[in-house]
Order: structure tokens, then sequence, then C-alpha cells
């Protein structure tokens, strides 16, 4: 049965730079990671510093927790299918390195070596792949900054911009002076971070994850329940990994959405921040005509339904939307640890859209106006469950403001079976869909519409995959368009009179 579970055509490479027992929150990142290591390459494991333990670093508190996966590995890879396995002990003890001692820009400049940490990185950046090198970044930011400036002084331009942009960094905000270094004088980078005032981090997209309690936003809308202590006694600070599990302080697992933006489960697309995860959505930081805009992204917003039934517009919202899908994920994967029998603990579903069971997204190009059958009849759940199919239309990542339904029409769902496995998309027509936004100019290619199918199973805890379907609106007659405005009041006029 294992050969009919998820594969993964290639894994992300990461390397994590966390500051492990400043509070418990790395060690709660890291249980839960592990967890879903067969999904990723690991390269690296590195203490490093930050705001709040700035002389010190603890990879023993790394070594900690591996030694505890050392207690789960096996039963994990009963659950998990024979090509991709997870790895052992061993091996991420050998990635457990040291960054520097110091805090922030005194360990970054000419005459100052690389910490052991820096130095594994740097290898691993140095290492030719197709696949970029993606640096989470939990705690400071000084053992990249410090990799990065010796790139910039000890290789020829040309080399040094090969080698960065292999990068990729998803940091959780700014917890040292090297974050805001890095950005100014590395534009090219590709770089998330909640950017906001120095800790305030309510602000912060990141805390979505678990911070509606503590930093009081979205009150009414997430549910808090799979985030109480009492549940997380129950169901994630068992078996073997799970005791080694601490109780959190502040908020919990504060860097988790690092890799939940990485995991593989069909939704998110790393290379497309604006496109959403579990992880969050993010749009660029700046943007410029001239072509000099920075490769950096920042918070995005979501509008979703709460709890109350109210709607909540917020950069919060963007992960704490999901946070009933990911906790029930990470008390199976935790079961797992517990348990070797396959028929004892529950799996995801395969998703299979019209012969694909990829977890790409599906492309699609059609004419605005059009309607396009979708079939998803060949979706199984390896354990047998029953199965839910909901598609929905994710409007936010077509959207180029805050405002979103000024702009992106719903596309319709039409339902071709009891189940809804098999379904009609009917797009919506150009004005609405293959416009430019102030002008009203018909064009060609239009906008890029995102529909998600989620398929839930009904196991213990029931456990659910996705697929995005990308559709490409077309326009080729130059159809629908109208009147123009040179300021957004007359647009929005314009739409009003147009029932948008």
């Amino acid at each position: 049965m294992t050969d009919r579970l998820q594969q993964f055509t290639e894994k992300p490479r990461v390397f994590i730079l966390s500051d492990i027992s400043n509070e418990p929150d790395d060690a709660e990142s890291l249980c839960r990671y592990l967890l879903y290591s067969n999904q990723f390459d690991t390269e690296g494991l590195v203490a490093c510093t930050s705001t709040w333990m700035k002389n010190k670093v603890c990879p023993q508190d790394m070594h900690k927790i591996v030694d505890a996966y050392a207690g789960a590995v096996d039963n994990l890879n009963k659950n998990a299918h024979p090509d991709h396995q997870y790895p052992s002990a061993d091996f991420f003890r050998s990635l457990i390195h040291k960054g520097a001692e110091t805090y922030g820009m005194t360990a970054v400049g000419d005459d100052i070596p690389l910490s052991e940490g820096g130095k594994l990185l740097l290898q691993s950046i140095e290492k030719t792949s197709r696949i970029p090198l993606w640096i989470l970044c939990w705690g400071g930011t000084n053992t990249l900054a410090q990799v990065l400036l010796h790139i910039d002084t000890k290789y020829e331009p040309e080399d040094a911009r090969r080698l960065m942009s292999r990068i990729r960094v998803y940091a959780i905000s700014d917890q040292d002076d090297t974050g805001a270094w890095i950005r100014t004088n590395f534009p090219d980078i590709f770089y998330i971070a909640s950017v906001h005032g120095w800790n305030q981090y309510g602000l912060a997209a990141w805390t979505g994850i678990s911070g509606d309690k503590y930093y009081k936003f979205d009150q009414g809308g997430p549910d808090f329940t799979k985030m109480e202590k009492q549940w997380v006694k129950d169901n994630i600070q068992i078996g073997p990994l799970g005791s080694a599990y601490p109780n959190y302080m502040f908020i919990p697992e504060g860097d988790t959405p690092t890799f939940l933006y990485l995991i593989q489960n069909g939704l998110g697309v790393s290379e497309n921040p604006n496109y959403g995860s579990w992880g969050g959505r993010y749009e660029r930081t700046d943007a410029s005509s001239a072509g000099t805009n920075s490769n950096h992204y920042s918070d995005a917003v979501d509008s979703v339904k709460g709890k109350d039934g109210k709607s909540y517009t917020s950069n919060h919202a963007t992960i704490w939307r999901w946070r009933d899908a990911f906790q029930n994920d990470f008390a199976a994967r935790i079961q797992w640890t517990m348990e070797p029998d396959l028929a004892k603990t529950n799996h995801h579903p395969i998703i299979n859209i019209n012969g694909a069971k990829d977890l790409a997204p599906l492309r699609i190009s059609a004419e605005a106006g059009s309607t396009i059958t979708l079939d998803a009849t060949w979706t199984y759940d390896p354990d047998g469950d029953n199965l839910t199919f909901k598609w929905w239309h994710y409007k936010e990542p077509t959207a180029t403001q805050w405002w979103c339904d000024a702009e992106v029409a719903d596309l319709v769902i039409k339902k071709l079976d009891d189940e809804g496995r098999k379904v009609e998309v009917t797009l919506p027509p150009p004005d609405k869909c293959a416009v430019e936004l102030m002008s009203r100019k018909p064009v060609a290619t239009g906008q890029l519409l995102h529909l998600i199918l989620e398929v839930t199973d009904d196991g213990g805890p029931p456990l659910t995959s996705y697929r995005r379907v990308l559709i490409q609106a077309t326009n080729p007659k130059l159809l629908g368009g109208g009147q123009g405005g040179d300021a957004i009041q007359e647009v929005m006029d314009f739409a009003a009179t147009q029932g948008a």
C-alpha cells in the first residue's frame, strides 16, 4: 500500500538558521519540521544568535530534538512512500553547526572569519544545483549576512550574481540588525519578510499561525481550539518525538510558517509568494517601471470568513485560514511516529485532475466567458476513506490591490455529479477579466485566475490535499472594455454602473 502514498517530483533544498533556546518556539518548530523532512533536502541546521540571545548559541538543544526524532524515524518511514523516506537521525546530527556567537553586524566584516555555520551555508550556496536553496531564518540573520559579504568580496561580480541567484530567504521578521542591511545591499536576493516597526511582531503575517490571542488581532475570526495547550498536550506532546515538544511561552511555533510555505501539499508554489500557501501570502515590496525594483516580498492580505461568520481582511488571515488543516496534519504525523501499521493511521488523499496527479498547478488557457470542464474522478484515498470535494475561487492572488472585488470577478462553478468530482467552470466575460484596470482597454491576455480544489478525507484526524488550477483568461478578439478614467474614482463610478 505504501506505493499509493504521496510522491514528490523534486524536493526543496532547505537550510535553517535558528536562535533555538531563546524561547521554546524554535524547538517546537524543529519538532514539526522533522515530521515533514522526507519532503525536503535539508542541508544545514545552524544555531544562531538574535536580539533575544545576543552572545551565545545552543546547538545542543537541536541535538535533543534530533535524539527524540531517532526514536520516531522507523515508524515514520513505515508511513511514507518507499521512494521518499525520512533521513536518519545521524544525518541530521551531521548538519548541526554553530553560527557566530555574537550579535548582528558584529559578526560581519571583511576581516571577520566565517563561523562554522557560515562555512556550511557557503558550501550549500556554492553547490551546483538547478534547485534553489531556501534559507529559513528563525532568529537573527548574521550567518547569512557574513556569507553574502564573503561572496560579494571574494568572487568576481558575475560569479557573485550567479551564486546569489540560487538563494531564497524566508525570514521571521528582523531579529537582529543584519536583515535590513541585507535587503539594502542585496536587492536582487529573493527575500520574504514581514516589514514593520522593530519588535512589533503582532503586525507580522507569520503571527497568524497562533498569535490571535496573544496579539489580539482578528478577534472572533480564527479558531484557537487546536492551539490550546490542552489540545497540544493530547495530540502533539505524545510519542517519542512529540514528548520533546515543549510548552509554549508566548505564541507557539512562530517560525513554522517558513516551512509551511514549502510544504508539498499541492497548494503553494514557492517561486510565487503572491499565490498563497499554508505559510502565508506575500507581494513584492516595491515596484518600478524602470525595472529597478527589488526582489523582496512583504505581507499581503486575504479576506476570510471567520468562525463567527464575519469576514476578516488581514495579513494574518493568509495563514490562520489554513489552521484547522495544518494542525490536523501535524496531529496525524505524530500518530505516524507511534504506529508502524498503516491500517491504523491516516494518510493524505491523492488528487488527480484531468489525468494529472503530480503536485504542480494544472495550467489551462481559456477565452474569457467560456466554460471549461475539470475532472477529478480518479482522485483516491490510500486508506479507502470517504472524500469531500471543495472547489473554490482564490481571488486575492489575481488582484493588484487590497480591494480584491473591485477588479476580480467570480468564477462560476457548477458540479456535474453529487460528490463534486467533476465540475464546469465558467470564466467572467471579457470586460471583467481581460481589460486594463484604469484605461478599460481590452487586452489579448487577461487575468490569471486561481481555482483551488480541496479534498478532505474522513479519517482521524481528517487530512486535506490541494490542487491549484491556473486559468489564463484570453481575449483574442479584444472584446469588452469601455470608458476609462484618469483617477480611481472615475473607475469606481464606472464599475458601479456595470454592477461590479
